[in-house]
């Protein structure tokens, strides 16, 4: 069958949908009176925190909803037809042929056991009977488009031959073979380094140029949005509460749920201690108790009883604004310009004496090249190349790099989970290096804890909260008795924000920004002196993100920690970080204060990050800088400086020193070290990379 032909209305027109869950017991409506228009060749974006009903609309676009899910009103059309009165061989093709939808992990997506070139080229050839040759050629093509190494290559590899990022990349040809005429992409950077996310967003752009794509984008990222989108719809509680185009959001917000949002990322300018984050108070509703009228009546700043409660509230427009519409009741009332009423000062902590000294400390790992049955020549990766730092006491140290840049390795050494090949680490003049966990005593295990990535893994599902706090605190033999160790285990507690009853709690009773916290709770058990934070809000939404990185700084401050705060959000690091390391492929290329890191003259890698990260303020102007390849692997590291591969730099050097020597260390000036070769005028000549634009 052909393209429906030619339309030119709304390709996708969503019109008062909702939706509910069936359970035994009870209907739970997970999107209510939703309506969301895309236009040819637009992208909309789809924004709120998880749970807020953003898949459910993509799945109700597929009509994919499982057994339990039903769309109980409304309408969702797909160029004019109402996709629920198509028979299942219609919706089919469509599916394949004209909708297309990207998924959050892309391994998902894929099948393991079959080569690229086969998968991408079953969908021409499913969905249009073309033949094997053409077929080839098609997938060819889509692979040079998405702008991978050696196209050939890829189409004869297998999915787990592929990083994450090429890997996405075969998932968005795989959407683009059969030139869809709109394209659902759900949270599909949120498994992938910066860097590679910026290149995966630019390709996406470009792409919707190309085929003249409409894109509905689906993320909790803000930043991404306004550099995908062009209009954009903010989503509470599964229902719309905001709608317009990118700079009638942002700049002109109508919603308190979207000004809240706003408030609680780290914007260029926030800062921990004069300007702190704002986080929005109280929890997300279950989607069986939301209040009556707004859902998001009991946390909004501007709630009014009687009139924000007396019934349910409808989607509004803005007057003297092209379809800009809110659902607040009080919008025109609500001086949106007032100024902040500032969260309170903070002190800035006196930063102490040197707790943790780092010296040249290196870890390698031997592998087999036939690791399987043992043969073959034994080869080295190198995790991490000559380390050297020290952290004071009450310091927040941010170490930053992508994936595969030995953070984590670091992170296992000075935890004693492995020891260091070489070199020395000090914890308060003691040599650590080579004392496994096992081994270590109490004091030295209490001292260094870590707080985890992922809050889901690290707790025990079986074991109630407060218990698992007490087992941490008899493995520090904190207390004389029972009794002493659950008074301590409330008092933590109550350090972490969370309510005493929360001791008798499972955690699968517990939300993830809970969880995060019980997390730190036990990490703190022992009196810490240094907490090593592996990303540890990269998996909570935005607006949990700035109370849990806000609890953080608090406990910091009463407890004077050293904090290692391992992270490849550059804005977070921004936020709170006293000083920043930046790694790639084993070496630090970077080191000084904050503020050095963060403006000219940067080692290229560095500039590349800050390039790359996207910033959710239309007042931001960026030089756009996207690294080409991947990151090198450690068991073949390039010769020469690790970064040379990809650095746009490398030409002002001469004699090809970059392919052939390592960069020393040097210091630029006050402590601020780089491992470059760039000459000194060479850097004093480097522009910043995020300006803002004046008013």
């Amino acid at each position: 069958m052909s393209k429906m032909e030619d339309y030119d209305g709304p390709i996708l027109e969503i019109d008062k949908l909702s939706i509910s869950f069936f359970t035994r017991l009870r209907e739970i409506p997970a999107v209510m009176d939703f309506s969301v228009n895309v236009m040819p060749g637009e992208a909309v974006g789809l924004v709120g925190e998880s749970g807020c009903g953003k898949s459910t609309v993509a799945l109700g676009v597929m009509q994919d909803l499982g057994k339990n899910g039903r769309i109980v009103g409304g309408t969702i059309k797909f160029k004019g037809r109402d996709l629920s009165e198509m028979s299942p061989e219609e919706l089919r093709n469509i599916r394949g042929n004209e909708i297309a939808m990207i998924y959050q992990e892309p391994m998902a997506s894929l099948n393991p056991a079959m080569k690229i070139g086969k998968q991408l080229m079953e969908v021409p050839m499913i969905h249009e009977g073309v033949g094997e040759k053409e077929a080839y050629q098609r997938a060819l093509e889509v692979v040079t488009d998405v702008r991978l190494p050696d196209p050939e290559r890829m189409l004869n590899a297998y999915p787990h031959q592929l990083s994450g990022g090429q890997q996405q990349r075969i998932v968005i040809a795989m959407a683009l073979m059969s030139k869809p005429s709109l394209l659902i992409l759900d949270e599909p950077t949120t498994a992938l380094d910066v860097t590679v996310e910026a290149a995966v967003v630019e390709l996406v752009k470009d792409l919707g140029k190309k085929y003249g794509t409409s894109m509905l984008f689906i993320s909790h990222n803000l930043g991404l949005v306004l550099e995908t989108c062009d209009r954009l719809c903010v989503m509470y509680s599964g229902e719309a509460v905001e709608r317009g185009s990118i700079e009638d959001v942002f700049d002109n917000m109508q919603h308190p749920y979207t000004q809240a949002l706003f408030r609680s990322i780290p914007l260029p300018g926030a800062d921990k201690n004069a300007h702190p984050l704002i986080a929005i108070p109280g929890n997300f509703p279950l989607p069986h108790e939301r209040p009556p009228g707004c859902n998001f009546g009991p946390r909004c700043d501007y709630f009014e009883a009687g009139r924000c409660d007396a019934g349910a509230i409808s989607m509004q427009d803005v007057p003297g604004f092209e379809r800009h519409a809110t659902r607040c009741i009080k919008f025109k009332d609500i001086d949106w310009d007032a100024p902040l009423s500032l969260a309170e000062e903070k002190e800035k902590p006196e930063i102490g004496k040197v707790v943790l000294k780092m010296d040249n400390l290196k870890k390698y790992y031997e592998v087999s090249a036939n690791a399987l049955f043992g043969g073959g020549e034994k080869r080295v990766v190198k995790a991490n190349e000559t380390l050297s730092f020290e952290a004071h006491e009450s310091e927040t140290l941010a170490i930053v790099g992508e994936s595969g840049c030995g953070k984590s390795t670091f992170a296992k050494v000075l935890m004693g989970l492995e020891t260091a090949t070489d070199g020395e680490i000090l914890l308060d003049g003691n040599n650590i290096e080579q004392t496994p966990i096992q081994k270590r005593d109490t004091k030295t295990v209490a001292d260094v804890q870590m707080v985890f990535q992922n809050p889901f893994d690290t707790l025990n599902p079986s074991m109630t909260v407060g218990r698992q706090i007490i087992r941490a605190l008899e493995i520090f033999g904190i207390g004389e008795s029972e009794a002493d160790r659950r008074a301590r285990m409330l008092e933590l507690l109550d350090l972490v924000k969370l309510p005493r009853a929360f001791a008798d709690r499972m955690p699968r009773q517990l939300s993830g920004g809970q969880k995060q916290r019980v997390g730190i709770a036990r990490a703190f058990a022992g009196g810490a002196r240094i907490v090593v934070a592996d990303e540890p809000v990269s998996a909570l939404d935005v607006s949990v993100q700035a109370a849990v990185t806000d609890l953080l700084m608090e406990i910091q401050r009463e407890e004077k920690t050293t904090l290692l705060f391992i992270s490849h959000d550059l804005s977070i690091v921004r936020y709170l970080s006293d000083r920043v390391m930046v790694m790639y492929l084993g070496h630090v290329v970077e080191l000084g204060t904050t503020d050095q890191v963060f403006s000219p003259p940067y080692h290229p890698y560095t500039e590349a990050l800050l390039s790359a990260v996207p910033i959710a303020d239309t007042s931001v102007e960026k030089t756009h800088i996207v690294l080409d390849g991947d990151i090198p692997s450690a068991m073949s590291p390039p010769p020469g400086c690790p970064f040379q591969t990809r650095c746009r730099w490398k030409d002002q050097v001469p004699d090809g020193l970059c392919d052939k020597e390592v960069p020393p260390v040097r210091d630029i000036g006050d402590g601020h070290q780089l491992k470059c070769h760039l000459a000194e005028d060479i850097l004093a000549r480097m522009e910043p990379v995020i300006k803002i634009a004046a008013e």
